[in-house]
Formats: structure tokens, sequence, C-alpha cells
């Protein structure tokens, strides 16, 4: 009776006892402090591809220092491995976005479509200011300039598709209440769905502004 009640108690005793830390992989280490240090200048869907040295320990506790550059990626760290010693390690973590790209050379006044699109893990600081990182805001643009494939979209290299066109002439809309009448015009600039251009009343010679509402037709606005 009394071995039972010693080894009961010697169980309890253990189950107090703290539980070891589990060894985690050094590259989830790595990233976790890189994604803190980015801080909210990191993008949503950005991701770290990890790179070490030779002879890098795979697993460790945490990491007690870090430091990283942000424009290279080298990152230097002092790791506590699952023994307790201190390692210093060092690498590459290259912060990675998916960024759409077209996948062959597109030529101005083409429209752009799924077919052309391809989204690629590209470097962020390959990745410019005003380079378009979403695969939605490229998809059905019209281009301005020259694309080639495998490179960043300039957001100033598209535009929404042009409906009007400048000389063309288009077919004014007026609505005003139940009443709707149309006329024929003549535009003097370009525009995109839902953009005002300057169209010429070719009934009353005279100019009026007036917004693009589909190909070859827009609405007076009065």
């Amino acid at each position: 009776m009394r071995a039972w009640v010693h080894n009961l108690i010697g169980a309890a005793a253990l189950s107090l006892l703290p539980l070891a830390a589990a060894a985690v992989p050094t590259s989830e280490l790595v990233t976790e402090r890189a994604e803190q240090e980015f801080g909210p200048a990191m993008p949503m869907n950005g991701s770290f591809n990890i790179r070490f040295a030779q002879g890098t320990p795979e697993e460790g506790e945490f990491i007690k220092e870090f430091w990283i550059d942000q424009g290279t990626g080298q990152f230097i760290a002092n790791l506590v491995t699952e023994r307790g010693d201190l390692r210093r390690i060092q690498g590459l973590a290259i912060l990675s976005v998916p960024v759409p790209v077209v996948n062959r050379r597109v030529m101005p006044e083409e429209i752009l479509t799924e077919h052309d699109i391809e989204l690629v893990d590209m470097p962020w600081a390959r990745v410019h200011a005003f380079a378009i990182t979403d695969f939605d805001d490229l998809n059905g643009m019209q281009v301005r300039r020259l694309l080639a494939p495998g490179r960043p979209v300039h957001r100033q290299s598209v535009i929404p598709p042009i409906v009007v066109a400048r000389g063309e002439r288009v077919t004014i809309e007026l609505k005003y209440g139940p009443l709707a009448l149309t006329a024929k015009g003549k535009a003097i600039g370009d525009a995109h769905l839902g953009q005002e251009v300057r169209v010429v009343n070719l009934a009353s010679n005279k100019t009026i502004t007036a917004v693009a509402t589909a190909d070859g037709v827009v609405e007076a606005q009065f």
C-alpha cells in the first residue's frame, strides 16, 4: 500500500513539472521575427523565402536577438537551441509577393484578358510603388504602352477601355424623368466608361459635357 501511494505521489509531482518547449523549425522562427521587423509595411499577401548559411541548426527554441536589412533581406540572429546553447545564424529572408504580369509582348491599344496574365512570386524589393499588384486591377484594362512579359506593370501603362474615341460619332442621350431624347454628336476627346467627355451636338453645333455610358454612347449632363 505504501509503495502504491509513493508511486502515485511521484507521478503527481512529475505532472507538475513544466513541460519542455517543443523545438520549432528555424525557418519558422526567422519568419516570425522578420514579419515583426517589417510590421505594418509588410504587404498582406507577402511571404518570406528563408535561406540559411551552411551548418545552421534545423530547429531551435526561440530567437533571442534578430537583425535584418529590409532592403537586401540579409539577417543575423542569435538562436537558442533545444539544448539551451546560443548559436549565431545568418542568411537571407527574401520578402516575396504574387504580382500579376503579362505572359507575352502586349502592344498599345490591346485589351488584356485573363489569358494574358499570370501571377508570379517576385521579391518585394523589385516591385516599385506604382506597380499593379492585384490581378483584377490589370484584367480587362487597355494597354497604353508596350508591355514586356514577366515584368511588373506600371499603373500608368494601362487605362480602362476607351468606349468613346476622339473624333468619333456618338449618340447623345438626355434623360429627364420619363422624358428620353437622343441626338447625334461628335466626341472632342477620349473617354472610358463613366468618364466625362466634351461632345459637339451636331444638330445645334453646341459643345456640351457628357458622360460615357457605353460604346459610342454618352449621357448629357445638365
